[in-house]
């Protein structure tokens, strides 16, 4: 048996798989080995398993062994194997520095590297993962590398004819399971005479 993954905040009594053994008579169920922390109770008419206390995802997989014995002959028994893994959920979202920024642009610039931004998020693997990108308009204006961060200009401004400052706001978001979550960052550019 190898049921669908638990969250690693599953509440105590979730159900976790049913175990079921082909038998003319009624048999008992029961875990034999593997479970040293005691992590599941299995129902012992049902064959259901839940979980019996709070998972630490560091102890997972577990692999345990689950014993279908005869009800009236304790010497006719067979076993199976059960694999639980637990999911690591995505705790936290990603975290910029400042939550503000302001830059300095001299007009006619050519297109150029104006910051690098960086995030940081304290989960693991790939709810730790992070693409950043830019909210709101000003996308003709401004471009951001979705890996590095690096956030550009894309033309020379021009300080007479266009507006002198600029607010992007820049997000980062990480690849959680079960879902996305951002942080955010605004950019104020001005532009220098």
């Amino acid at each position: 048996y190898h049921p669908a993954p638990l969250s690693e905040k599953a509440p105590i009594d979730t159900f976790v798989v049913e175990i079921s053994a082909l038998y003319k008579l009624p048999v008992n169920y029961s875990i034999t080995s593997g479970d040293e922390k005691g992590y599941f109770i299995i129902h012992s008419s049902s064959g259901i398993i839940r979980t019996s206390k709070n998972l630490e995802l560091e102890d997972f997989p577990v692999n345990f062994k689950v014993r279908a014995t005869d009800s009236s002959n304790a010497a006719i028994f067979n076993e199976v194997e059960v694999k639980v893994e637990v999911i690591d959920e995505n705790n936290f979202p990603p975290v910029f520095p400042s939550s503000l920024l302001e830059e300095r642009l001299p007009e006619h610039s050519p297109a150029t590297q104006i910051v690098q931004l960086k995030a940081q998020d304290n989960d693991t693997g790939r709810n730790g993962f992070l693409t950043y990108g830019i909210l709101n308009g000003h996308r003709l204006k401004f471009r951001i590398n979705e890996t590095t961060g690096i956030l550009y200009s894309t033309a020379p401004f021009d300080y007479e004819e266009e507006p002198t400052e600029y607010q992007v706001v820049v997000y980062a978001e990480d690849d959680g399971i079960p879902e996305k979550k951002r942080g955010y960052c605004t950019v104020v550019i001005k532009i220098m005479d």
